[in-house]
């Protein structure tokens, strides 16, 4: 069975965010050695619950009143390009290309048919 393995919150201003989860809830960003994302830990491994990251919004925030704005949640997959197309042949959407994360896997986003986003993430510490 495929289980939620990562959460992804988009922000405007990283720092704010930062400063406002870590207020809130306590939780630690660690940036992440490339590119501008931070590693959020959530709480201790040894309780339930999943660990995500905070990167930089792509677009601007949606106004007041619009659609919700949402965390991206990454599924673990065993075979993602087996998953995709799974996903395309039941009215999903591919909205990001399988791409490397390297040292972690293989990562692609694709939108439900309700327009909503998820990641698929195949793990292989071999990705490049």
């Amino acid at each position: 069975m495929s289980r939620a393995v990562h959460f992804e919150i988009h922000a405007n201003d990283p720092q704010q965010l930062i400063d406002f989860y870590i207020g809130l809830f306590g939780w630690t960003f660690t940036k992440f050695p490339t590119g501008e994302y931070w590693m959020i830990h959530t709480g201790p491994d040894s309780q339930p619950g999943i660990n995500g990251g905070l990167v930089p919004r792509p677009g601007p925030a949606p106004g007041p009143m619009a659609s919700p704005n949402a965390f991206v949640i990454t599924v673990d997959v065993e075979d993602l390009d087996a998953s995709l197309a799974k996903a395309q042949g039941g009215g999903g959407v591919l909205c990001v290309p399988k791409v490397a994360i390297p040292g972690v896997g293989w990562l692609a986003y694709f939108k439900d048919p309700d327009g909503n986003i998820f990641g698929m993430m195949e793990m292989d510490a071999s990705a490049a």
